[in-house]
Formats: C-alpha cells, sequence, structure tokens
C-alpha cells in the first residue's frame, strides 16, 4: 500500500520530524568541525615534536576518525525528538559536569603526561555531544529530575488520548474533534497504523473499505487546526511479542493517559490494567435525548418487531424504538407515547405506544 495517500501535503505536524532531523545534522556537522579544529590545534603543537614529519598528519587525521566514529555510533540508535534549546542548554550542562568529574578521576593517572590538556579537551568535546544528542533524540520519554519540573512534549490537556484502530474506523471521535471539545493531545501509535493500512490492504472487500474510511478520517484529524495530533513511532522494549490491544494498555501506560476506543474488549482489558479508558460508545449513549414516560414525538415504522403488534422505528441518532400498535403502520410516520425506556450495553431501547397518526 502506498503510505503517501496519509501524508497531506500540506500537513502542519510534518514540520517537526524535518526541523529536528536539520538539528540533529547540524550539530553533527559543528562537532565534526570542532572536531576538525581540536584536531588542528593537536597538529600544530610542539609537543608533538620529533616524532616524524608525518606525526601532525596522523594526529589530525586520527581525531577526525574518532569524531566520525563516535557520529556512525550515535547514528545507529534510532532517532527521537527534543526541544532543541533545552537539548543543547542541558546537554552543555551535563556534559561539563561528566567531563569535569571525569578529568577529576583521571588527574592521578595523568598528572605526568604532557597530553594531559588535550586528553581533558578531548574528553569535554565528545561527552557534550553525547549528551546533546541523546537529549535531542528523547524528546518523548525524557524526564529531568528537578521537582516539578518535567522536560517532555507540551500537552493541551491533562492527559494524552490514545487512539485505537476502532476509535479511527468509527468516524465519531472526527465528528466530537470538530466541535473543539478536546483539548487533550491525540496519540496516534505507529503499530495502529500499520494494522489500519493492513485492513486497508485486506482481500476482503468490506474490511478494505472500513480501513480506507479509517485512514481518510485519520487525515482529517492530522489536518484539523483545532486539534495537537502526534504520530508516536517508538517500540517499547515491552512491546516485544505482544498482541495491538496490549501494546496500547502498555503506551497508555507509559505516557500516563487515556484510551479512546469503541472495542468492548479493549475497554475491559484496559480496566484490568487500570489503565483510564474513553468508551465512544458510552460517550455516544450519554448524549442521545433522554425521553420520558408519557413524552410524545414522531417515529416513522420501517419493520416490524417481534411482539404480535409490534412495529420498530429508528432515531437519527440511531435508538431503536419499540411500538405497541405499529405493525399494521409500516413505512407511515405516526405519534407515539413513550411508556418505558431499557439501557444496555448495547445502547437504549425505548418502548412507546401509537398515539395516532400524527
Amino acid at each position: 500500500m502506498d503510505t503517501t495517500r496519509f501524508e497531506p501535503a500540506a500537513d502542519r505536524n510534518k514540520k517537526a520530524p524535518i526541523a529536528d532531523a536539520v538539528a540533529v545534522l547540524a550539530l553533527r556537522i559543528i562537532f565534526i568541525i570542532v572536531a576538525g579544529g581540536v584536531g588542528t590545534i593537536w597538529a600544530q603543537s610542539q609537543d608533538f615534536d620529533g616524532f616524524g614529519s608525518l606525526t601532525p598528519f596522523l594526529v589530525f587525521s586520527g581525531v577526525l576518525i574518532v569524531a566520525f566514529g563516535v557520529v556512525a555510533i550515535d547514528m545507529l540508535f534510532p532517532r527521537k525528538r527534543i526541544e532543541v534549546i533545552s537539548a543543547i542548554y542541558f546537554g552543555l550542562l551535563i556534559g561539563l559536569m561528566l567531563s569535569y568529574l571525569l578529568t577529576v578521576a583521571l588527574t592521578p593517572f595523568l598528572l605526568e603526561n604532557r597530553f594531559k590538556d588535550y586528553i581533558n579537551l578531548g574528553i569535554l568535546t565528545v561527552l557534550c555531544y553525547i549528551c546533546i544528542s541523546l537529549l535531542l533524540q528523547t524528546k518523548d520519554d525524557f524526564r529531568f529530575v528537578v521537582p516539578y519540573v518535567e522536560f517532555s512534549r507540551d500537552l493541551k490537556g491533562m492527559k494524552p488520548l490514545i487512539l485505537d484502530t476502532s476509535s479511527i474506523i468509527d468516524g465519531r471521535l472526527a465528528e466530537l474533534a470538530d466541535t473543539g471539545i478536546l483539548d487533550s493531545q491525540l496519540v496516534m501509535p505507529r503499530f495502529v497504523l500499520l494494522e489500519l493500512q493492513n485492513i486497508a490492504d485486506s482481500s476482503d472487500k468490506l474490511r478494505r473499505v472500513r480501513g480506507r474510511r479509517g485512514l481518510d478520517i485519520l487525515n482529517r484529524l492530522r489536518a484539523s487546526e483545532k486539534l495537537d495530533f502526534m504520530m508516536y513511532d517508538r517500540e517499547l522494549p515491552e512491546f516485544a511479542g505482544q498482541p495491538v490491544d496490549m501494546k496500547l494498555v502498555l503506551l497508555a501506560k507509559h505516557l500516563d493517559g487515556k484510551l479512546v476506543t469503541g472495542d468492548f474488549n479493549l475497554n475491559k482489558v484496559a480496566k484490568l490494567h487500570n489503565v483510564p479508558v474513553i468508551d465512544l460508545n458510552q460517550i455516544a449513549s450519554s448524549l442521545r435525548p433522554q425521553f420520558l414516560p408519557g413524552e410524545g414525538f414522531q417515529i416513522r415504522v420501517v419493520k416490524p418487531g417481534e411482539g404480535q403488534d409490534q412495529g420498530i422505528g429508528y432515531l437519527d441518532d440511531g435508538t431503536m424504538v419499540v411500538v405497541e400498535g405499529g405493525r399494521d403502520r409500516l413505512n407511515q410516520t405516526i405519534g407515539v407515547v413513550v411508556t418505558s425506556t431499557l439501557q444496555t450495553q448495547a445502547g437504549r431501547m425505548i418502548f412507546t405506544k401509537y398515539d395516532g397518526p400524527n
């Protein structure tokens, strides 16, 4: 499946990953330049006189090789995001502290070493680079140990909302988001997107239609200016070997967020693990109009009911209405009076009796 259809060209959420990648690239280039400067200073030092004419070249080349090696090792780890200013500031601060502690620890072994200053400079440069790079790549998970201060992604709401496949395909979440009632950040895990894409590529026509509808709704959520939408790319170590539902539960715990779902089974599993759940079915049920016994309204009878004289109709929100005396009035809009209501896990049922043609 071509995933480019999922990425709208004007999507503002693309800018952050690109900016982070440019920041990391700039840091690596600056590190190489600084390493080249350090190598030049070392190569011109008189401390290397007497070691041969090729010594300055070897020193300069060795410094650059070490620098490129450090960058190569850093690139082996998955890239993650953080605010650039915070990363540089705290990276330099931590790097300076670590390099100072390390040089103090090495002082007894370097007292008679004429290259002591160069070694200390090298330690300082490498540690500062590693600390800044680490913070640049751990935006979603970095917690700085200072009371009441947390350097993680800024959230509009108290807790992020983690979406599952059913909540996307359902479509009601997009309608709810359009009202502007959602202030929390919406988090779409990458493994849920992959599941949605697999559904859209299914050989079963119904599943394929549902999957493509889900991708369209996801595009709609991502493009909304009213929402703070985020793709979560990281694979946590505890995800290994777990099904998608369990990954969602573990991710909700990891982010201290809430699951948004219309899946009854996932709802129960999450509650067993003490993970808060926002059930779309429960929201829809609570927003349905309340009818009291004796209240009247009009309904169109669309099919016969199970009872001998019953007819069945539906409100605009899908609520089933059982009409006593409505079997003989199929495909007619009639007046009814509420006799009772019944709330079930599947939704609400309203029992009425026929009250005339209007």
